[in-house]
């Protein structure tokens, strides 16, 4: 309980660094937001430039324009959009779980092709499987993830008919009711099986583009963790015994060797919450991800460093949530 305590404390300093950083770097790039955003609606005077300035607090010095972003973060008040007008927090919410659906279910992705193909690679090493997996596994790594949407896209969407390229649910298909933000769950607790396989669908092209890459390092690192444990006296003292391959395998070996692929996935898991932008924009995905993009363009300062604490958050819970998740995989951690 100290360790998970201390751990917490230790997070502070690195939200503080980010935030200042992020505050800094948004009033530090060029451009001043009210005259883009006045821009689109034609000429306006400098008078009720100002005013709008002094009315969002933007007249005001750096510093108290850094506190008062500080405490309204803390009171639960992530301020106002300069360009929707919206409340911030209101905007984040709408668009979160799409992005933690699509975070989800490309981590789903990346277990199902990874874990598997890293056993049998170590499992049959040097032999032509494991070349194999060494050479996708790399091609996967190497693949850049625009590059791979924009190919899947066009094979299975506009070439094959067999996927949509694009949003989170069909046009003519009615969304289900809201109870969590995510459609797949959504559509399940509604029984609403029509919309449930049409965003299946959906989340596919997507999911597998940010999966993809995921999986072959998280096939390397299974393949890495395996050869250094099926090594060990308890594993071969199992296959003494006459214990069937494949129990040795998955019983003894796999679990074993699970705390690197927990470090994998819980720190892809973060950046994947915050480094699938160009996704969600290659695809027309709803997210967080999108949403920062077309804030970043549009200077929406209040957007940004509200959804980069966000990020940070989320990066800095998924590391507490694998060093938990070693203690109970491996109750040596807690020494």
């Amino acid at each position: 309980m100290d360790k998970i305590l201390q751990r917490l404390l230790q997070t502070i300093p690195v939200l503080i660094g980010i935030s200042l950083i992020v505050f800094s770097l948004m009033h530090l790039a060029p451009g001043d937001p009210v005259e883009i955003m006045l821009g689109e609606v034609g000429y306006v005077s400098q008078e009720d430039i100002e005013l709008i300035r002094a009315e969002l607090g933007l007249d005001r010095p750096l510093p108290q324009q850094y506190f008062s972003f500080v405490a309204g973060i803390l009171r639960g008040d992530w301020g106002t959009s300069l360009r929707a007008r919206v409340s911030v927090k209101e905007l984040i919410l709408e668009r979160l779980p799409a992005t933690i659906e699509l975070t989800f279910a490309a981590i789903v992705v990346s277990l199902i092709i990874g874990i598997p193909a890293g056993v049998l690679s170590a499992v049959r090493r040097y032999s032509w499987l494991d070349k194999l997996g060494t050479l996708v596994a790399l091609v996967g790594i190497s693949m850049p993830q625009f590059w791979l949407g924009l190919t899947l896209i066009l094979v299975f969407s506009v070439g094959l008919h067999l996927l949509p390229g694009g949003v989170r649910l069909a046009f003519d298909i009615p969304a289900p009711p809201t109870v969590t933000g995510l459609l797949l769950v959504d559509s399940i607790l509604a029984g609403d099986w029509a919309a449930f396989w049409g965003a299946l669908r959906h989340l596919a092209l997507p999911a597998l583009t940010l999966g993809a890459p995921m999986s072959a390092l998280t096939m390397r690192v299974t393949r890495s963790s395996m050869l250094e444990v099926i090594r060990q006296d308890y594993v071969t003292f199992a296959k003494a015994k006459g214990v069937k391959e494949l129990s040795v395998v998955i019983k003894h070996a796999l679990r074993n060797a699970l705390i690197p692929i927990v470090t994998v996935v819980a720190l892809n898991m973060g950046s994947l919450l915050g480094g699938n932008m160009i996704v969600e924009r290659i695809f027309s995905w709803p997210g967080l991800g999108q949403l920062v993009v077309d804030s970043i363009r549009t200077y929406d300062y209040p957007v940004v460093q509200v959804a980069v604490m966000v990020y940070a958050l989320t990066y800095v819970a998924m590391n507490l949530i694998a060093d938990l998740l070693y203690m109970r995989l491996n109750p040596r951690v807690r020494i």
